[in-house]
């Protein structure tokens, strides 16, 4: 039977070949290890000439460090079914076990394209919709659980985080709504001036901005910002307690999640989302009202005696009647998305963004759906 070959130094890696009863044998011997790596993979080479299963028997080894277990796993996948070990000291096993020889995966063929792909693709895309959206619901439901719990135990309610997460969203955010929704209003008026003076027109501009900015304009901005600014930091924050196990955490310690990180944040978004969104409001007029004096030579006086004229009541309620609806939707899009979070700083990344994206479409969709509403009760 065929033998390793000897090489210099203290007790050299060495692996002989016996016929045993049941077949063969691989008696080990040496040290197994890296400055023996030229009598590893002689002994190695002699043990895959065998060209037969073995009973590797490792309890003549000196020492055995990674190499020499590598070396061995790699032979043992390279040998034969049926190959096993056999005298192997625990801490051998385990290391054996560290360096499981893992064979790669064979890369996938390409598949050719077919004529209905894009349908399938395209049914895929509606199903995986249909399962966010169950999701989403069921997600309410724990929401609206959540609240119920709270009302019937109002000293359990973390009163605090609401106070930290309302001056989160409506005080730090209010001056960048507010100077957006300001550029926005001096925008859209200066665009209308223009387009109304080939008509002679251009005193309308000032029913164009007060009915645009009050129904639509002021809160569908807001929403959008509080989107992205509040939205994204609710995932973030949600996300990042879930990669360090805080959410684990409070369930093991018996208290819900839902109720102590959730319902804080949707509610301070349905309170200051109108708020904000009524900043806006007055914000786009402002805007509003300034390029009309610029451009259009009309005065403040003049301005607000068109704008009283042009709109009524029920234009800001509208406005303000979204407004709890969308920040509700961009909460639950967003501690959705939060939870769904894995182990990972991609995965976090990945669900903030897909965060922002879905709640400004789901926000503009809302909308599209209140106008319709109004539009048909005539309101």
């Amino acid at each position: 039977m065929p033998t390793a070959p000897m090489t210099r130094g203290a007790d050299p890696a060495g692996a002989a070949i016996e016929r045993v009863r049941d077949g063969l044998a691989a008696r080990l011997s040496g040290r197994w290890t890296a400055d023996q790596a030229p009598a590893v993979e002689a002994a190695s080479a002699a043990m895959l000439a065998a060209g037969a299963p073995l009973v590797i028997d490792l309890s003549g080894l000196a020492r055995l460090d990674t190499l020499g277990a590598w070396v061995l796993e790699r032979t043992r996948a390279g040998l034969p079914q049926g190959t096993a070990y056999a005298g192997a000291a625990p801490e051998h096993l385990i290391l054996l076990r560290e360096v499981a020889y893992r064979e790669a995966a064979p890369a996938a063929r390409r598949r050719r394209l077919h004529p209905l792909d894009p349908v399938a693709g395209l049914g895929s895309g509606v199903r995986s919709l249909g399962r966010q959206g169950l999701a989403g619901l069921a997600f309410l439901g724990e929401v609206v659980a959540g609240c119920l719990r709270v009302l019937a135990r109002p000293r359990s309610f973390r009163w605090p985080a609401l106070i930290n997460q309302i001056e989160q969203i409506a005080l730090r955010g209010a001056p960048i709504i507010m100077l957006i929704a300001f550029l926005v209003g001096c925008i859209v008026t200066q665009q209308g001036i223009i387009q109304l003076q080939r008509f002679g027109a251009q005193s309308y501009v000032v029913n164009m901005i007060g009915i645009l900015s009050l129904r639509e304009l002021g809160v569908l901005l807001t929403s959008i910002m509080v989107a992205g600014r509040s939205g994204s930091a609710f995932t973030a924050e949600i996300g990042s307690m879930r990669m360090r196990e805080e959410v684990d955490a409070l369930r093991v310690m018996g208290l819900d999640p839902i109720e102590i990180l959730i319902v804080p944040r949707i509610l301070a978004l349905m309170l200051a989302l109108p708020l904000l969104a009524f900043l806006a409001d007055l914000a786009a007029l402002a805007g509003g009202a300034l390029t009309s004096l610029v451009y259009g030579g009309l005065s403040l006086e003049a301005f607000a005696f068109r704008l009283q004229n042009a709109i009524g009541l029920r234009h800001v309620l509208i406005g303000l009647i979204k407004a709890p609806f969308m920040a509700l939707i961009i909460g639950i899009i967003a501690s959705v998305e939060g939870f769904m979070v894995e182990g990972s700083a991609e995965s976090l990344g990945r669900h903030v963004t897909a965060s922002v994206v879905k709640s400004i479409f789901m926000v503009i969709v809302l909308d599209g759906l209140f106008a319709v509403f109004f539009a048909a009760i005539d309101f």
